[in-house]
């Protein structure tokens, strides 16, 4: 539940590192930016989230959790069978050893911890150096996270969730249809959902509900909000993140005053 989800995430420390990541790569997140229209914290985020900025990038050896997976696993075999695939021809693409690379124990790689479908499809060589090396290279895995996202496609400019207040016995029905948009915000509203901030009326949205310690607190989850979960098909990752990115604007916003 998210009472217990939100806090493993969206800690001091985390935030106080992501301030440090984002002046450190400043410049190459505003070039991501630019390029392709994702903001800073949400590609921050993704690697606080991911590897703690890239310390905790997996100690497995990707062929072994890949194999097993893919035979051993059979509730998911035919995914880990492609993933497996997908590996062998990465190494090969860009003449990686497959015996020695590292990576999460379902297969997952580099700062930014994509497996070997997405290391193919979206990872970038964002520094010029002819190589797409998300694991010693920032600069590749801040452009590969933004390049993921416009993909996937992100709204540039636009709001990822905001709270709601419900005022309807009706609300399940709405969270059942889970978090991809589903209904137009004046749809919503006229259900009884009501945003606490000004939205487009034909926008997009889906309720979000996360259990609290005591009780329930709702969201809308937009278009940017659901491209967040293709990263990882869980709203709990995706608030995580979106909250984890805006209180590092916070945090940041408050030591450059204080600089």
């Amino acid at each position: 539940p998210w009472f217990q989800y939100r806090p493993i995430f969206v800690t001091n420390t985390r935030i106080e590192e992501g301030v440090k990541f984002w002046n450190k790569n400043r410049k190459t997140l505003e070039r991501a930016e630019k390029e392709f229209g994702v903001p800073p914290e949400i590609i921050v985020a993704i690697i606080g989230v991911e590897t703690r900025y890239g310390r905790h990038k997996g100690g497995y050896r990707v062929l072994d959790s890949l194999a097993t997976l893919a035979f051993g696993y059979p509730k998911r075999a035919k995914f880990f069978r492609s993933e497996l695939e997908q590996y062998l021809l990465l190494a090969q693409e860009e003449k990686l050893d497959p015996l020695s690379i590292k990576g999460s124990y379902a297969g997952a790689m580099g700062q930014a911890q994509f497996i070997s479908s997405s290391y193919r499809n979206f990872a970038v060589d964002f520094d010029g150096d002819g190589k797409r090396d998300l694991w010693n290279n920032t600069d590749d895995a801040i452009g590969s996270v933004a390049n993921y996202f416009k993909r996937h496609k992100w709204r540039p400019g636009g709001k990822v969730t905001t709270p709601a207040i419900v005022g309807s016995n009706h609300i399940k029905v709405l969270v059942d249809k889970g978090y991809k948009p589903h209904s137009t915000v004046a749809d919503l509203r006229r259900r009884g959902v009501t945003p606490k901030t000004k939205l487009n009326p034909d926008e997009m949205g889906a309720l979000i509900e996360l259990k609290k310690l005591a009780g329930r607190e709702y969201w809308l989850g937009l278009n940017n909000f659901y491209v967040i979960t293709r990263y990882n098909h869980s709203p709990l990752y995706a608030m995580a993140v979106y909250q984890l990115g805006q209180a590092i604007i916070k945090n940041r916003k408050q030591s450059l005053q204080e600089g």
